[in-house]
C-alpha cells in the first residue's frame, strides 16, 4: 500500500533525486542536443539552397540547349530554302537547253542538295558526339566520393561551360 499512498519522506527524496538528475541533464545534455539540432538544421538548409541553385543552373543549361537547337533548325531551313531557290534557278535555265543538258543539271542539283544535307547532318552529329564525349570524360576523370567533392566538381563544370 505504500506505493499507492507513499509517505512524505519518500516523496521528498524522490523529488530531490529527480531535481538533481534534471539539473545534470539540463546542464550537460540539453545544450549538446540543441547544438546538434541547430547544426543539422543548418546543413539541411544549405543542402536545399545548393539543390535549388543547381536546379536553376540546369534549367538555364536546358534553355541554352533548346535555343541552340532552334538556331540549328533555322539554319537548316535557311540552307534548304537556299538549295530550293538554287534548284529552281537551275531548272529554269535548263529548260532552254537540250534535253540531255537539262537532265544532267537536275541530277547535279539533286546530288548537291543531298550532299549538303548529309554534310549538315554529319556536322551536327559530330558536334553532339564531341560534347557528349567531353562531358563523359570529365565525369569519368574524377571519383566523387563525398558531397563536397561533388559540389566542387559541379561548380567547376559550370564555370568551364560558362567560359566556353
Amino acid at each position: 500500500m505504500e506505493l499507492i499512498t507513499p509517505d512524505f519522506g519518500f516523496v521528498f527524496w524522490m523529488t530531490i533525486a529527480f531535481g538533481i538528475v534534471f539539473f545534470f541533464i539540463a546542464k550537460f545534455a540539453f545544450p549538446v542536443i540543441g547544438k546538434t539540432l541547430k547544426n543539422r538544421e543548418q546543413k539541411i538548409a544549405e543542402s536545399l539552397e545548393q539543390a535549388e541553385r543547381i536546379h536553376e543552373e540546369m534549367q538555364n543549361i536546358q534553355a541554352k540547349n533548346e535555343e541552340l537547337l532552334k538556331k540549328a533548325k533555322e539554319e537548316r531551313e535557311e540552307m534548304l530554302n537556299e538549295a530550293r531557290i538554287s534548284r529552281d534557278k537551275i531548272i529554269e535555265e535548263a529548260k532552254t537547253k537540250a534535253k540531255e543538258e537539262t537532265d544532267r543539271l537536275v541530277d547535279a542539283a539533286k546530288e548537291t542538295i543531298e550532299n549538303e544535307r548529309k554534310a549538315a547532318m554529319t556536322d551536327i552529329k559530330n558536334e553532339i558526339a564531341t560534347i557528349s564525349i567531353k562531358v563523359a570524360e570529365k565525369i569519368l576523370e574524377r571519383e566523387l566520393s563525398s558531397d563536397e567533392a561533388q559540389i566542387k566538381y559541379i561548380n567547376e563544370i559550370i564555370k568551364e561551360t560558362d567560359n566556353q
